[in-house]
């Protein structure tokens, strides 16, 4: 963003904050009138309306009726296969929507500072993927009815602030069913942490078909990491070291599962030979693995389009009919797993 860009930006928001002071309402109510939102009283947009024509406003999007609604979308960072898919998901939805997609990262600007941009440009509202909203930031979602929609929140977001998902504890135990099938007893697990929601979900679900099948639970089998390459190459490697090593390994990300083979290879073992190896995800990188992967794959596309959708009926003023949707997962078979040897 340029030095001129900023600057509009911060005119903008000072206009509409001045708006808001002149008309004693809250800049949200600004905010609605300006996307003409139905959930504004009559007599109250008449004023805001009265004032925005009076200060010379206009619209982002009446400046040029080619130029169509933006929607914002901030990440935690834009490194990872996971992110990647993500962010061709909701463009590619927005796209579909007549929608432009402005992205960006909480590596330099708070979700609060991003929650600020959104009103400065006009936008229909924000998707956050994967980071946690601080109190203050649900607080002032809620209060001022700011359109936000959460894609795979690291901690569970008050009920008035929409978020998507997928069923993370039906695929990992789906995955760990299948690997069991297969003949394995001895299964580890490359966890994620667990303040993230969908990363205890998928340890829960790997207990459970664990538990479903008579087998003791062994946390020497198990180890959560950030869903991360390097993190989880360590931590297979402790895995593989216990006195009894697990046949399989289920990885909790497709990142975590390159790990998974890397130190597979280290300790010379074949995949899925002498190690079975699964995987949550599904990113392009699956398959481009050596041996390509078997995975729970997250339908990615249709996670983008959900979020876009939810944002736009949201901004709409029409709440969705559950603040929480999960989307079906579903078991992707590839090379890297196979019937356990005697």
């Amino acid at each position: 963003m340029t030095v001129q860009d900023n600057g509009r930006l911060q005119a903008q928001y000072g206009l509409l904050t001045s708006i808001a002071q002149e008309a004693g309402v809250s800049l949200s109510t600004v905010s609605k009138v300006v996307h003409r939102r139905r959930d504004v009283g009559t007599q109250t947009r008449a004023r805001v309306e009265e004032l925005l024509a009076r200060h010379g406003y206009v619209r982002p999007w009446e400046r040029d009726p080619q130029v169509p609604r933006q929607i914002i979308a901030v990440f935690r960072d834009l490194s990872g296969p996971y992110t990647l898919e993500v962010v061709r998901g909701i463009v590619d939805a927005a796209g579909e929507f007549g929608v432009h997609v402005v992205t960006g990262t909480t590596g330099r600007r708070s979700i609060a500072q991003w929650l600020k941009e959104c009103g400065a440009l006009g936008a229909a509202g924000l998707i956050v993927v994967i980071s946690m909203l601080s109190e203050d930031d649900q607080r002032r979602i809620v209060e001022e009815q700011l359109p936000v929609v959460l894609v795979d929140p690291l901690s569970a977001p008050t009920a008035d602030i929409p978020s998507i998902g997928v069923t993370n504890w039906s695929g990992a135990r789906d995955a760990i069913q299948h690997l069991i099938g297969l003949g394995h007893r001895r299964i580890g697990m490359v966890a994620g942490r667990s303040h993230s929601l969908a990363g205890a979900a998928r340890l829960h679900g790997y207990r459970a078909a664990l538990e479903e099948a008579g087998i003791g639970y062994d946390p020497a089998l198990v180890r959560s990491t950030d869903f991360d390459y390097a993190e989880s190459l360590a931590a297979t490697l402790q895995i593989l070291a216990v006195e009894d090593p697990p046949t399989a390994v289920f990885a909790a990300s497709d990142a975590q599962a390159l790990g998974v083979l890397e130190a597979a290879r280290q300790q010379g073992l074949r995949v899925p030979d002498d190690l079975a190896v699964m995987s949550f995800d599904d990113t392009l990188v699956a398959a481009m693995a050596s041996p390509p992967l078997s995975a729970v794959r997250q339908p990615f596309e249709e996670l983008g389009r959900e979020a876009t959708r939810v944002l736009l009926q949201v901004a709409d003023g029409r709440p969705p009919a559950s603040p929480r949707i999960e989307l079906a997962t579903e078991l992707v078979l590839r090379t890297s797993t196979a019937t356990r040897n005697a």
